[in-house]
Formats: C-alpha cells, sequence, structure tokens
C-alpha cells in the first residue's frame, strides 16, 4: 500500500542496504578482489560465475583482458567476493525503486519527495554505470574515489528524504549547523585522502616485495597528509560534540554517543593500521566508520537544534 509509514521503513532499509554496500565494498578492496570478475555486468560471461578454473576456456586470459593486459589467474574467492558485492548492489536498486513507490503517498502533500525520490533513483542508477567503469579502467586511481563519494552522496539523498518526510526543517541555518557542516566537509576531505592513500597502498603490494610490516615505511604522499590531516578531524570533531552536548540536546544523545564511538574507533583502526601493518580486517571497519559519521553529521546538519545561538556560551 502507498503510505507514508511504508515510505519510512522503506528509506531505513535502504539506509542500511547502502552501509552494507559500502562494508562489503571494503571488503572487496581488502582482499584484493577488484578485478574479481573482468567484465560487467556479467562475471566471465556468465549471469552466475564458475566456481572452479576448469569451467572457463583455456584462454580465459586472453578473451576477457581488461585495457590490452591478461587478467590474473582465476581465483574463486575473488570472484565470488566481488560476484555477491554485485548481487548486493541489485539488491539495493530494488530497495531505492521501493522508495520512489512509496513517495507517491506524499504526491498531494509533498511533491518534492517523489521528484527527489526519482533523483536519487538515477544517482543509483549512475553508481551502477560507474562500477562498470571502474571495471573497464581495471581500478583507476580517481574512478574509485568518485565511486566512494557517490555512494555517499546517495546516502545524503536517503537521509535528507527522510528528513523532508519527517522531521521539520530549521527556517534559517544556525551557528551551530554552519559548524557541523564544516567538520562534515572536513571529514569528506580526509575520505578522500584515505580512498588515495588506499591506492598506495595497492601499489605498495603489486610492486615492492617487502613484508606487510613495512608497507607503511614505503607509502608516499597522501599517507603523510591522511596521517596529519587527522589531528584536524579530531580537533573538530571535539568542538562540535562539545558544544553539541553543552546544548543538552536530550533527544540527540544517543546520536552523539554513537557518534562520539564511532570517531573513537575510527581513530583507533586508523592507529592500529599505521603501527600494525594494515591489517586487512581493519580495512573496511575503518572504511565503514568514516561513512558511519559523515552520516550522522549530515543528519545533525538537518536536524533543527535548541538553543540555535551558541555564540554567548562560556
Amino acid at each position: 500500500m502507498l503510505t507514508k509509514k511504508n515510505f519510512e521503513k522503506s528509506l531505513k532499509v535502504s539506509i542500511f542496504a547502502v552501509y552494507f554496500l559500502i562494508f562489503v565494498g571494503g571488503l572487496v578492496r581488502s582482499t584484493g578482489s577488484g578485478m574479481g570478475c573482468p567484465d560487467w555486468p556479467k562475471c566471465f560471461g556468465q549471469w552466475v560465475p564458475p566456481v572452479e578454473k576448469s569451467e572457463l576456456p583455456t584462454n580465459y586470459k586472453e578473451i576477457f583482458k581488461v585495457q590490452g593486459k591478461e587478467i590474473a589467474d582465476f581465483n574463486v574467492f575473488k570472484t565470488w567476493t566481488e560476484y555477491i558485492n554485485r548481487l548486493i548492489g541489485v539488491l539495493i536498486g530494488f530497495c531505492v525503486l521501493s522508495v520512489f513507490f512509496f513517495s507517491f503517498s506524499y504526491w498531494s502533500t509533498s511533491k518534492e519527495i517523489p521528484i527527489l525520490s526519482f533523483f536519487t533513483l538515477i544517482v543509483l542508477g549512475f553508481q551502477g554505470w560507474l562500477g562498470a567503469v571502474v571495471v573497464s579502467t581495471n581500478l583507476a586511481q580517481w574512478m574509485i574515489t568518485i565511486h566512494m563519494l557517490v555512494a555517499l552522496f546517495i546516502v545524503f539523498l536517503l537521509f535528507l528524504l527522510l528528513h523532508k518526510a519527517t522531521r521539520p526543517r530549521p527556517t534559517k541555518t544556525s551557528s551551530l549547523q554552519k559548524l557541523i557542516l564544516i567538520t562534515l566537509a572536513l571529514t569528506l576531505v580526509q575520505i578522500v585522502f584515505g580512498t588515495q592513500t588506499r591506492e598506495e597502498v595497492n601499489l605498495v603490494e603489486t610492486t615492492l616485495k617487502v613484508p606487510r610490516s613495512l608497507w607503511v615505511d614505503h607509502l608516499g604522499i597522501f599517507f603523510q597528509i591522511h596521517r596529519s590531516f587527522s589531528l584536524i578531524i579530531v580537533g573538530a570533531h571535539i568542538g562540535t560534540l562539545f558544544l553539541l552536548w553543552r546544548k543538552k540536546e536530550k533527544a540527540k544523545g544517543l546520536l552523539l554517543k554513537v557518534l562520539l564511538i564511532s570517531v573513537t574507533l575510527e581513530v583507533l583502526s586508523g592507529i592500529g593500521m599505521a603501527y600494525f601493518g594494515i591489517p586487512k580486517f581493519l580495512q573496511p571497519i575503518h572504511l565503514l566508520l568514516a561513512t558511519i559519521v559523515v552520516g550522522i553529521l549530515f543528519h545533525l546538519y538537518l536536524s533543527p537544534h535548541e538553543n540555535e545561538d551558541f555564540s554567548a556560551l562560556p
């Protein structure tokens, strides 16, 4: 049924699903499974990929070469990791399609919501196309970064829809909201530095024959910036959290605790990667925590705040 309640439910499911896909995407990257399927939308020319090398033609490396280069040896784990990542992407497509369908329950009161829902569906389709480009360019460095940023943009659109449907918007942007927006922008910049650092890690892994524990010693400028910029990020979050708590916004108490925990774990996971040889299990966790932080910040930015002006605080 076309009900507002179903619209809200579909939005929440979609937000959770996108975050889950971001986590799985992190697993794909940390396990080196990005080219597990060398073609798109099929995988080795099949809708259901093979489970054994014997199911492929003997010259499969030549048939499925990317950018004129032969692909690596078939690895069933990497192939199915990437394939499952794609299947989750398809499921998210159906989730966002349901958001668009249920958005028409608002047509008589707010045509903006169905229009924005349709735009979100279009952006998701664009994201799917970007996924194909990432594969066809053999995981080109900046394409992966753009792919990540578009995923976050989809999260923002879903949060925006949720707020438009359930919460009043403030008539003007408060000083506190401006601070939250600055912190959000800085965190997004840090995520970009992080994705570029990940590419440096890939380069070290594939070109230098050194133990994993020494990879950090061979990373370049992006890692240096990412590590130093983290101090600014931590400071911005401490300031934002301090002012929000001084506001005594009880309705957002749990959300602020989640933000504090997420930022703390994000910092600890970053330290863990820098000083313990970039453990594989920490890579997707580090990425997921960063996306959770920006999602919460955007949610807080959209929310009206009690005692808007904090300029008089001692």
